[in-house]
């Protein structure tokens, strides 16, 4: 399904299909935060770190199947298979936008 989106997820997702480290941090504020499984990724270098490790860890492929849009907020409900337990999952990717660049995005179910 395709969902239309923000141009800074669409980069995300995007680069992430792609396995583009570059292009997806170029979707992020310098000073971005990604939440995820309980950990506080801040800044490029460790938000890089963050997609690297679960790239090797998980083989995550994300699919956005709805999105929903308030003031800077943006809700990506998305289908993730990969390998870990109960694959394939549903989780709910909410990005917080600055401009044309993410300022924060935490991944929950």
């Amino acid at each position: 399904m395709q969902v239309m989106m923000p141009s800074p997820i669409e980069a995300y997702f995007e680069a992430d299909m792609s396995e583009d480290p570059q292009a997806l941090l170029r979707a992020f504020a310098p000073d971005a935060v990604v939440k995820d499984e309980g950990e506080t990724h801040a800044g490029r270098d460790a938000i890089e770190a963050w997609w690297r490790a679960a790239k090797v860890q998980y083989q995550p492929v994300v699919e956005p199947l709805d999105l929903e849009e308030r003031d800077d907020t943006v809700r990506v409900r998305s289908q993730v298979t990969g390998n870990f337990p109960g694959s394939p999952v549903m989780l709910t990717f909410t990005f917080r936008l600055a401009g044309d660049r993410i300022a924060e995005l935490e991944i929950a179910p």
